[in-house]
């Protein structure tokens, strides 16, 4: 009895210190109000959504630091990242879902909060709902997009990033080949890497690191991010409480969150995340039905797979594991190193056979390449051997697209960049499936940390 109470008092106490640290925190959080005047909102459904956004926030980042970390240009005032953050009524499970930036859109009638203006809804990439209508209309598109009901709204900038992976000692991340890109200047080699702040924000903003640009993208911010929850609930941060208001400060020193998000529930995700592993964690994209969908006075967007994003939407509502959703059947597809789904392909006829790219075009895009969707006809129209052209940057993923198509021939083109070149000929034109092992280059599957943190 006697260590009973002991205990009790113990765990009292500790409770105590925990929720006046926080509560001190909770005072300096800047705040934004994303629900005002919201109506016609989805069902609440079980267990906590968060809205994560990433803004560029470089107007915070010192001259320093925007020069070692390529952080030039004017800030864009919309999100670079959006992801929604699900913590299972059980606090057993995490399931974030990324959604595209460049995702094709349609807002709900708003108020333009620079001019005033009101608008009808309206078709535009995901990622300017916030320069157009800041939070709210973010949230309100998200929602009116998933039918998923949005409980939280956190905003981070590049500035707190950097300063969380600081205070949490840096954290680590493995690659199986050489990452290199010239517009964030990452540069990693093979190998396991822990990355500070600085070295991290050019990890997970890296586009082209490889033909996948965004895509390839968001399956590193994945992993980073199982990596992050690794390195938090392995070190005893969480279990800490003085440690605990330090990276919490770090993290609340330079975000945005709606007013509700405060004491408590920080404390709920502080004892959650106890006892959260790698494996407790689950990422996946927003499933992609169409590349390059061309909208007017917009650009090229990424449309999402109806069928297949209702799917995952429904289980995110019901509180389901992500994992254990209907997945498409894998059949005797030949495995590859690229999933097609990271690799962009332009395809040309080089025959005088009518619709022939159209046909090739289409056969690509079923088995999961990201074809541009406009064949076109080629200058030279008496090919016999089809020709797969490529920049030798985007090899591996030449050899994916030609095992894809057998008999073809691989054309290393210098400069020819990240979308590869199909000039369809009058043999070795059939296209049989592939698919991917590897999870961080899957088929947009759903994926658990530990099956893409570093062994």
């Amino acid at each position: 009895m006697r260590a009973t109470m002991t205990l009790s008092v113990v765990v009292l106490a500790s409770a105590g210190i925990g929720h006046t640290l926080i509560s001190s925190l909770d005072s300096g959080i800047a705040r934004v109000d994303p629900f005002k005047d919201m109506k016609n909102r989805p069902r609440a459904g079980h267990g906590m959504n968060v809205l994560m956004v990433g803004t560029d926030g470089r107007d915070r980042i010192t001259e320093a630091e925007r020069q070692r970390y390529r952080l030039g240009g004017a800030p864009c005032h919309c999100t670079d990242t959006l992801m929604i953050v699900h913590i299972s009524e059980d606090r057993d499970r995490a399931s974030v879902v990324s959604l595209p930036r460049d995702s094709y859109a349609e807002t709900p009638p708003h108020t333009d909060r620079t001019t005033g203006e009101k608008h009808h809804g309206h078709p535009l990439k995901i990622n300017a709902a916030y320069a157009e209508g800041g939070p709210q209309l973010t949230v309100r598109t998200v929602e009116h997009m998933t039918r998923v009901k949005i409980d939280h709204y956190l905003e981070v900038d590049f500035t707190s990033f950097m300063k969380t992976v600081d205070v949490l000692g840096g954290v680590k991340v493995c690659t199986d080949r050489h990452l290199k890109d010239s517009y964030t200047g990452l540069d990693l080699a093979p190998g396991n890497h822990t990355l500070r702040g600085g070295e991290a924000l050019q990890y997970v903003r890296s586009r082209h690191a490889d033909a996948s640009s965004d895509l390839g993208r968001m399956k590193r911010q994945q992993r980073f991010l199982a990596g992050l929850v690794d390195r938090a609930t392995s070190s005893g941060i969480l279990l800490n409480p003085l440690k605990f208001r330090d990276v919490t400060r770090a993290v609340l020193g330079s975000v945005r969150a709606d007013r509700g998000f405060g004491t408590d529930e920080l404390l709920d995700l502080g004892r959650a995340m106890r006892t959260f592993s790698p494996s407790s964690s689950e990422f996946t994209t927003v499933p992609i039905g169409r590349m390059g969908y061309a909208v007017k006075g917009i650009g090229s967007t990424v449309k999402w797979d109806p069928v297949r994003s209702e799917r995952l939407f429904k289980a995110l509502r019901d509180d389901k594991p992500l994992a254990t959703a209907p997945r498409t059947a894998r059949g005797t597809a030949v495995r590859v190193e690229v999933a097609p789904q990271q690799i962009r392909v332009q395809v040309e006829n080089g025959t005088g056979t009518p619709g022939l790219a159209k046909r090739v075009d289409a056969a690509l895009r079923a088995t999961g390449f990201r074809t541009t969707g406009r064949p076109a006809t080629g200058r030279d129209t008496s090919v016999r051997r089809t020709v797969i052209s490529h920049d030798p940057r985007w090899d591996r993923s030449a050899k994916s697209l030609a095992a894809a198509l057998p008999g073809s021939e691989l054309r290393a083109v210098p400069g020819l960049g990240p979308t590869l070149k199909v000039t369809a000929g009058t043999e070795s034109h059939q296209v049989r499936r592939v698919r991917a092992d590897d999870p961080e280059r899957g088929e947009s599957g759903v994926v658990r940390g530990d099956e893409v943190g570093c062994a």
